[in-house]
């Protein structure tokens, strides 16, 4: 194990477990969010729409989840891609930060909306990514 994952894995045990979500929902934010949204939210004018003060980020947690099972408009779905607990994550993450001030979501939400939408459940798969 590399020097640097060994000191993330001792930093994460250190954590509280609300701490560590916020981690783990920052880090699965710039890995597949931040390159058009941004790192700061803000998305990019005409392009992609910011998340930071977003009404909708911060409106009924069932719509902000059903984008990332189903995609919208030019964004991709992340169903194959996130399970449910990574998709719980990053949206309680970003219904949290920038300013946005809204409750998160737990793995059985939106296991219950992948579900109720039709989406079928995530596989896990090495070639399910979509993007």
């Amino acid at each position: 194990m590399k020097l640097a994952s060994m000191m993330a894995v001792a930093a994460a045990m250190l954590l509280s477990p609300a701490q560590a979500q916020e981690v783990d929902g920052k880090a699965l934010f710039l890995k597949n969010c931040a390159a058009c949204h941004q790192s700061s939210g803000k998305g990019i004018p005409g392009a992609f729409p910011a998340l930071a003060g977003s009404k909708f980020v911060q409106g009924k947690s069932t719509d902000v989840a059903a984008v990332l099972l189903k995609g919208r408009g030019g964004m991709p779905d992340f169903s194959d891609s996130l399970s449910d607990r990574d998709i719980a994550t990053v949206l309680t993450f970003v219904r949290s930060n920038w300013g946005n001030k809204a409750d998160g979501l737990t793995e059985s939400d939106v296991g219950s909306l992948r579900t109720t939408l039709g989406v079928d459940p995530f596989g896990n798969s090495l070639m399910s990514n979509k993007h």
